[in-house]
């Protein structure tokens, strides 16, 4: 019996993704190298058909968070103030690296689970200079994807730019970095492009970094820009991820590209979500307010996350705890990797059996 990840990264790996890691040894150092990371950097352009004149893709080894990190301390200039947008835990993670690197920040705060409070945003704008917002799109702690577009607007007014935390959107959701005025949007490998874990990367606006101060040495984009548009790395990669994310991105295209696998997650979320409602458990918010990706679902009277989980995991299925005061109240499900028709089919049995 296979186990399929129903958690938000990593995600169950398709057959060919699994085995590009044991391609051959490679030095980071040889040419061949150089041709697989170039190769990425086009490819990770090509998901949201990019100009690499004005984008660029910067790769890192590190978690999606190492790429988070990375983009705000790289992307506000010494002179710069970040406004955070804050509902959920990985909004409140972004302002804990504000503050530990000293980058002049505020926030707005919202409840776990609620909307963007744009007129909050627009009000705190128009009460201060700010260079940047700070925000998480796809918002896994309630599985709440975030207007972007509404913000945007707010930003455009007051001549702010975007930073997002893309991690858990990028290659699902439509980003409009052009349009949404972005300045680098930070994801990973690991989640909706099916890759493993191991590989993040930055996809910047490259004139976002002319002002950038050298906060950091490891995770200091200017550095990677440089180094990786001459063919070149600062430090040693994780070249067996980036092989796998070389396979992962060719069966992403094949497969039809971004608008194909928001179709195929939507599609997988609507049925999980369907059968969960006949087996009378209720998502956490409305489906109309969720990514593709995940969905919260509230704990049914009486059961635990734990015995829930211990259950499902038995029966080849691998679910999400909620989090921080979640934890008792909600589990998450997503849908991404590789999942098939017979998955889905056994999973909705196994539903049946531990929740009727």
């Amino acid at each position: 019996m296979r186990t399929i990840l129903l958690n938000p990264g990593p995600v169950t790996l398709s057959a060919r993704v699994r085995a590009a890691l044991a391609r051959p040894d490679l030095c980071h150092r040889e040419s061949e190298f150089a041709m697989l990371q170039d190769g990425l950097r086009r490819k990770l352009l090509a998901v949201e058909n990019l100009d690499a004149a004005t984008w660029a893709a910067v790769l890192l080894t590190g978690s999606g968070t190492a790429a988070v990190e990375a983009m705000l301390v790289s992307c506000v200039p010494a002179d710069g103030r970040v406004l955070v947008i804050e509902n959920g835990v990985y909004g409140e993670r972004m302002q804990r690296i504000c503050a530990a690197y000293g980058i002049d920040h505020a926030r707005v705060h919202g409840g776990w689970g609620e909307a963007i409070d744009v007129d909050a945003v627009r009000a705190a704008l128009a009460a201060a200079r700010y260079t940047h917002v700070a925000v998480v799109h796809h918002e896994t702690t309630t599985g709440r994807l975030n207007d972007l577009a509404a913000l945007a607007a707010v930003c455009r007014d007051s001549g702010a730019r975007l930073l997002v935390d893309g991690v858990s959107s990028f290659g699902a959701e439509t980003i409009e970095f052009d349009r949404w005025g972005l300045d680098a949007c930070a994801a990973t490998a690991n989640k909706c492009l099916h890759g493993v874990p191991g590989t993040a990367f930055v996809v910047l606006r490259r004139a976002a970094l002319a002002a950038a101060p050298a906060r950091g040495v490891y995770l200091n984009l200017a550095d990677y820009l440089a180094r990786q548009d001459a063919h070149g790395t600062p430090f040693t990669q994780s070249v067996q991820t980036f092989y796998a994310l070389d396979e992962a991105l060719d069966e992403f295209f094949e497969a039809g590209g971004r608008a194909a696998r928001h179709a195929l997650f939507t599609s997988r979320m609507r049925r999980i979500r369907s059968h969960l409602e006949q087996l009378r458990v209720r998502g956490m918010l409305p489906a109309a307010e969720c990514s593709c990706v995940l969905h919260g679902f509230e704990l049914p009277a009486g059961r635990t996350y734990a015995v829930l989980h211990d259950a499902l995991k038995a029966r080849g299925f691998i679910i999400y705890a909620g989090q921080g005061a979640l934890s008792e109240q909600v589990f998450r499900i997503s849908a991404m990797g590789d999942i098939g028709e017979d998955d889905l089919a056994r999973l909705e049995t196994a539903l049946s059996d531990v929740l009727a």
